[in-house]
């Protein structure tokens, strides 16, 4: 059942056009990734989904009585009330019963018979709803996204931004939407809950459309693609991973297409100019006519041209000491919990090392703790080694002056720097034309943190701390760093809980869970297949359990036939290639045309000179030439109509 259908959707005007010609539907069960580079106008889209703006063009159709569910990026969640209360504030009448039967319970602490009958009266009212079954269900959603049950009764104004983020999620979440619309929903996430979200997603029945720039997260989730570009919308049937090889292949192919249309009109332009006034102007008007119904192609609109014209390139540094940085005794605590005790790290140059674990369990604790050492309560000590140029990033971007211009900002760093200097070194991370004269306080979070790390990379360091790089960077700068930090000869430490990121980068890990930290000498692919075979192992006591408590006996095995995988793979690849053979087919009878076209015209042009002569009194002969000729003619026009049918379908091909 298709609950969404978007029709020829346009936002903008002229200059200010952001995409036009969007058009694309889901039905019940689908779950669509939506990609293109920051700034092309994907939370726009979302707004204009959920009806939260109008499009100027174009139509949104939410199939009537669909549920609507919609997480935005900005995380708006009231300040007031608990987190109970904010996860159950789409519920607006159990919300009202749970507040009636609270009031109901502190005025059955007088004990009048009153108070004790409306308590009644309120406990009854909040079973009929299911109340108590919907507490608990929130509770557990709750508990997923990490909050406790005593985190449950904290007021929302007490969340930080992160928790709020997730906050938001689970509020949206609660709402089992037919229609769900998530705007960046692991931007704040830590891996295991990032995990746990795949799982709880890909087991809703609803729709799903999701702006996301982690990578492995799209391919665990979704089943389309849909590309967002100024022109339109184009929709590959694939997760993110093979999506980005289909449509290369997609691209060429058009390419292709509009070189040989290009060509074709070419050599038919170039016929009918040498022929319009000649013997052949039959031919050539034919060929006009024909020119002026084809419907001329576009090159097609590569949405990440301009996202991958991105340059990070670290400047050239001194070599640091072999030993980079020693710490001894490392132990840290706080609001009352231990964070981690007694951590010894010795780290040698060249080394990159990705620190991971759950959101609060320390990870950035640690890394202040090895850029600035021990402060307060803090234990250990911190030794760094000879020739370091230290650069931090952090992920609240606290090293960005919102107040300033970006090239204000650049010029900051490089006082050496004119105006123009720092324009052109800007355009190495995508501020182009007026962006850096634009005050900082007015970009988006993917912009702050290009501007972040382009002042990052100003100067040269062989020693980086990096806190989640990528949490505002779209897909191709996240792809571009990756490549700038593999092929870095210093030192890094980065917190990340990008998966890909990771993989690429990451040679070491260090992992901050449950007050413990804990090293794995391999990369972030080891590491994780460890840490789910570990958890399988442990979840293996469970299954056995169950399986013993399953009396009934096993079905008796059935013969099978081809997984419906490779039927489907057989019959795709048997389509592709009739279809192949159909094409060719059309290529080969398209020259052989132009060849009979060429040879008819030319023994025309003989009959016609010889029906110009004296017959010399040979009549008959003569009449037969006639009906030759006409015969004739009449075949190299039917030539013409056919070559000319060939090459409008080729050209569309």
């Amino acid at each position: 059942m298709t609950v969404l259908q978007v029709g020829n959707v346009r936002h903008g005007f002229g200059a200010d056009e952001l995409f036009r010609d969007v058009t694309f539907s889901l039905a019940i069960g689908e779950r669509a990734a939506l990609v293109a580079p920051n700034g092309a106008g994907k939370s726009t889209l979302l707004r204009l989904i959920a009806g939260e703006t109008q499009p100027d063009g174009g139509s949104v159709t939410v199939r009537k009585g669909t549920k609507v569910a919609y997480y935005r990026q900005s995380h708006e969640v009231a300040a007031s009330g608990t987190v109970l209360d904010a996860f159950l504030s789409s519920f607006g009448a159990v919300l009202e019963l749970r507040h009636q039967l609270g009031n109901a319970q502190e005025r059955a602490a007088l004990g009048t018979q009153e108070a004790l009958d409306a308590l009644g009266h309120a406990q009854e009212a909040y079973q009929r709803v299911d109340g108590d079954a919907l507490e608990r269900e929130v509770s557990m959603l709750a508990g997923s996204l990490g909050f406790s049950a005593r985190d449950l009764e904290r007021p929302v104004a007490s969340l930080s931004g992160g928790e709020r983020g997730r906050l938001q999620l689970g509020i949206v979440l609660a709402q089992k939407a037919d229609l769900l619309l998530l705007d960046e929903p692991t931007n704040h996430l830590d891996l295991p809950t990032i995990g746990w979200l795949e799982k709880h997603l890909a087991s809703q029945r609803g729709a799903l459309l999701v702006v996301s720039h982690d990578r492995a997260f799209l391919d665990a989730v979704t089943t389309q693609t849909f590309e967002l570009g100024a022109r339109g919308l184009r929709s590959y049937p694939v997760s993110y991973g093979a999506y980005v090889e289909l449509r290369e292949t997609e691209l060429e192919r058009e390419r292709s297409v509009v070189d040989r249309q290009q060509a074709f009109i070419g050599k038919t332009e170039d016929f009918i100019r040498k022929n319009i006034a000649g013997q052949k102007t039959k031919q050539a008007q034919s060929r006009r006519k024909m020119l002026d119904k084809i419907d001329r192609l576009e090159n097609p609109e590569d949405v990440w041209a301009d996202a991958e014209r991105l340059r990070f390139r670290f400047a050239d540094a001194a070599r640091s000491g072999d030993l980079v940085l020693e710490a001894s005794g490392l132990s840290a605590e706080r609001g009352g919990r231990q964070l981690f005790r007694d951590v010894s790290l010795l780290v040698r140059r060249g080394e990159r090392i990705g620190i991971v674990g759950p959101n609060g369990a320390g990870k950035t604790t640690l890394v202040k703790l090895l850029t600035d050492g021990p402060r307060g309560t803090d234990a250990g000590s911190v030794k760094l080694g000879s020739n370091l140029l230290i650069g931090i990033f952090d992920q609240h971007l606290g090293g960005v002056n919102v107040t300033r211009t970006a090239a204000e900002e650049i010029r900051s760093v490089r006082g050496d720097y004119t105006l123009e200097k720092a324009r052109e070194y800007l355009a190495r991370f995508r501020f182009w034309g007026d962006d850096p004269l634009r005050v900082v306080s007015g970009f988006s979070g993917g912009e702050r943190t290009r501007l972040a790390l382009a002042k990052l990379l100003l100067e040269p360091k062989n020693l980086l701390f990096l806190d989640e790089p990528t949490n505002h960077l779209d897909i191709p700068a996240a792809e571009i760093l990756e490549e700038a930090l593999a092929g870095f000869e210093g030192t890094v430490f980065v917190v990340s809980h990008d998966r890909r990121f990771l993989e690429s980068v990451a040679t070491r890990i260090i992992e901050v869970e449950d007050g413990q930290v804990s090293f794995f000498p391999a990369g972030f692919a080891d590491y994780w297949s460890s840490k789910n075979e570990k958890k399988a192992q442990e979840n293996e006591p469970k299954v056995r359990e169950g399986k013993r408590k399953n009396t009934q006996p096993p079905p008796a095995p059935s013969k099978v036939s081809a997984p419906a995988s490779d039927v489907a793979g057989r019959d795709r690849f048997e389509k592709q290639r009739d279809a192949q053979r159909a094409l060719d087919k059309k290529k080969r009878r398209f020259t052989d045309l132009e060849k009979l076209i060429e040879d008819g015209e030319a023994k025309l042009a003989s009959m016609r000179e010889t029906l110009k002569a004296d017959p010399d009194g040979d009549w008959t002969a003569l009449s037969k030439l006639v009906t030759a000729e006409q015969a004739l003619a009449a075949q190299v026009d039917a030539f013409v109509d056919e070559w000319t049918r060939l090459g409008v379908e080729l050209a569309n091909e």
